[in-house]
């Protein structure tokens, strides 16, 4: 299936490893130009260097700047240079930050508050002033990976849980106030994925286990329906497809990626 992406201007924040390592390459395999968005110069380095391994044709096509998008202003000048040096933006996919797993009996008011820095405002810092200027020009596309902790409360990513959620609606709203002036926007909710995020992820419950005198967890994924967690790539697929002019009419939707881990109506 063509997807009509051909020439496309992508933006893809937290694009050094993971969800947004996989997506910058899909876009790339479907003709488009990525902005590589990540706080770790060296990190982008690596990850466009690596990009340019897989795809040697679409090396002119990959691009990276560095910023902390925990930063209004740093997301701001990271915006405005991806734009000047490349054109408008067409689609934004947001996979940047990610909110520490904590058990509950560590949580404290900073842990909240960094969960919403590391995970929330990294997402609104870009889509803010980008939706608007979409906006003004009468197209473009925002994906947003949120991640299922914002439908499902895990007592080790509440405060995660709790920005993912806000993402949630902010993504719902957003596209029902945006699809007159032809902005479409959706989110993802993916569940286990495997990533360094993961691995994280499963240490921190391997500590409340431990704690709770209860078993450790298993194998990644051993308890899915599926049987196994996604790859970054699985993932990447959707949002690809979903920022595509294939999926035109899809917007303000919330994309369960969780191997039917939770069966859910809405």
């Amino acid at each position: 299936m063509n997807l009509e992406l051909d020439g496309k201007h992508v933006l893809v924040t937290g694009a050094s490893k993971g969800i947004g390592y996989a997506c910058a390459l899909g876009f790339l395999q479907e003709g488009a130009r990525v902005s590589l968005v990540s706080r770790s110069e060296d990190g982008l380095k690596l990850a466009a260097s690596s990009l340019q391994q897989v795809l040697p044709e679409a090396s002119w096509r990959i691009a990276f700047f560095a910023a902390d998008l925990q930063d209004a202003a740093a997301a701001q000048a990271a915006l405005d240079a991806v734009e000047a040096a490349h054109g408008p933006v067409d689609i934004l996919v947001n996979c940047a930050g990610a909110a520490k797993r904590t058990a509950p009996a560590d949580l404290h008011p900073q842990a909240w508050h960094d969960a919403m820095q590391a995970k929330y405002f990294t997402y609104i810092h870009m889509m803010d002033p980008l939706v608007k200027r979409m906006g003004q020009r009468g197209s473009g596309v925002i994906i947003n990976i949120v991640g299922a902790g914002g439908k499902v409360a895990n007592p080790t990513h509440l405060a995660g849980g709790a920005a993912n959620a806000a993402l949630m609606l902010v993504s719902a709203g957003l596209a029902a106030a945006y699809a007159s002036k032809g902005v479409r926007i959706n989110a993802l909710n993916p569940g286990q994925v495997l990533t360094e995020r993961l691995r994280a992820r499963l240490d921190a419950e391997t500590r409340l286990a431990q704690t709770e005198g209860r078993p450790e967890p298993g194998r990644p994924g051993v308890n899915l329906p599926l049987g196994r967690p996604a790859e970054p790539e699985e993932i990447a697929n959707v949002a690809v497809f979903l920022a595509s002019p294939r999926a035109s009419y899809v917007t303000g939707a919330i994309v369960a990626m969780d191997g039917a881990n939770t069966p859910m109506v809405v």
